[in-house]
């Protein structure tokens, strides 16, 4: 192998590793916090239905049930996070899932899981919403997109082990393991809440402790701004790239074409690969707003080419389809990755930084409302109306596209108004 050659290999295998140490200790909470939830995500169904002993239908239904109560309690954990400070909300509602996952061992009917569950929606909230604020607000501002893209990365790749780990568990076949299993994901969440703990305070924990946050902010907030909804009602709109991945392209692909199933494998496998390696690299391109409204009409691209290459497969035989159904999904993979670089940007630059929490649970409700139906409509279009229905749904996600430009001027305007860019440190606070 020549020098040159070699130093590109080196050079690669380095942008894989986050090039600060706080980035490194956020990636590595991201692995801790993946690698336990996509252990127990992996038999979840079994342990609900064996373990637990709930029907197919009552598990929809709790889940359900479940899902509806975070979508509710997202902007008041937002509200939380920014009255108590960030990291303190992260590493409590971590040891709360812990928790969570403790007990799942001696949950044994449906009315009991629902009651957990009420307390994972809760913790599932608040969490989110102070793991988002805290990372935009302790990272200087030319760093926050690279390392969400770090951390996007390290996500995916403890999802990997997770999936593996919980895959040994399912091999042994025994109800016991499985029924203790979750045990292993209340370790990683406690030994997760210690590490949050041990990061250093962003600067809204520091206004926490020195009672400047007691103060209500003057001013709007984000319900007050139509700019900042409408933005995050299009993201979600654009993010149902992941009902296609995970949804529509695989019943398309079981349903619609001759392909074997066992591809299935081959497409989630390719997804997160993708997912692990690429994102430090693609998220290169993000230094501001335009760049990010750039990065939505890419992703917007790869979403329309992933649509038209899928629907051809209706006709196609043999390996033809196999090839086509596979680009089809790396491609609505590329969708994935530039819609989340444009959506860190839009994070960073457009939540005011005294009300970053809240701006996350109103975000979180918003780009719920942009995405909650796309798996019944998306699937309806797909498997009913066929290739008129794939246009359709590109045509979707077009005019989200066409609306976010808009609205994003709108939120500009806002911003610029009820809360101007004032100056950011540019170093990492001390370790404490």
């Amino acid at each position: 192998m020549s020098i040159s050659a070699e130093a590109t290999k080196q050079g690669f295998w380095r942008r894989l590793v986050p090039p600060t140490p706080m980035s490194r200790r956020l990636a590595t909470q991201s692995i801790l916090f993946s690698t336990g939830e996509g252990a127990f995500n992996t038999g979840s169904a079994v342990f609900l239905t064996q373990v637990v002993g709930m029907s197919a239908s009552k598990v929809g239904l709790a889940l359900t049930i479940v899902n509806v109560a975070e979508f509710l309690m997202a902007y008041p954990a937002g509200r939380l996070v920014d009255r108590l400070g960030p990291k303190r909300v992260w590493a409590a509602t971590t040891w709360g899932r812990a928790a969570c996952f403790a007990a799942l061992p001696f949950v044994g009917s449906f009315g009991e899981y629902v009651a957990v569950g009420m307390f994972f929606a809760l913790f599932g909230s608040a969490g989110h919403s102070s793991y988002q604020a805290y990372v935009v607000d302790v990272l200087p501002p030319k760093e926050r997109v690279e390392t969400q893209a770090y951390l996007y990365s390290s996500l995916n790749l403890g999802f990997t082990l997770g999936a593996i780990i919980g895959g040994v568990a399912l091999a042994t076949d025994s109800l016991e393991v499985i029924r203790w299993s979750p045990l292993f994901a209340a370790v990683l969440m406690g030994f997760n809440g210690f590490w949050i703990a041990r990061l250093p305070a962003a600067p809204h924990d520091l206004r926490v402790a020195s009672g400047e946050a007691r103060v209500r902010p003057t001013g709007p907030g984000p319900l007050r701004n139509p700019g900042w909804i409408l933005v995050t009602f299009c993201l979600g709109v654009l993010w149902t790239n992941q009902t296609l991945l995970n949804v529509v392209i695989p019943l398309w692909l079981v349903e619609a074409t001759d392909a074997p199933h066992v591809l299935l494998a081959w497409l989630f496998g390719t997804n997160t690969v993708l997912c692990i390696f690429l994102p430090a690299y693609t998220s290169k391109g993000v230094k501001d707003l335009r760049d990010a409204m750039r990065y939505v009409w890419i992703s917007t691209a790869f979403f329309v080419v992933s649509c038209l290459i899928t629907l051809v497969t209706h006709s196609t035989v043999g390996l033809v389809t196999v090839l086509l159904v596979w680009l089809g999904h790396v491609t609505v993979t590329g969708a994935e990755l530039f819609i989340s670089g444009a959506s860190w940007s839009f994070q960073a630059e457009l939540m005011d930084p005294k009300r970053r929490g809240e701006y996350q649970g109103v975000a979180d409700v918003s780009r719920a409302m942009g995405s909650m139906w796309a798996p019944a409509l998306f699937t309806f279009l797909a498997m009913q109306w066929g290739e008129e229905g794939w246009l359709v749904i590109a045509a979707i996600v077009t005019a989200a596209t066409v609306l976010t430009g808009p609205s994003l001027g709108l939120a500009v305007r806002f911003r610029d108004q009820h809360f101007p860019v004032s100056p950011e440190p540019e170093t990492q606070p001390a370790a404490p």
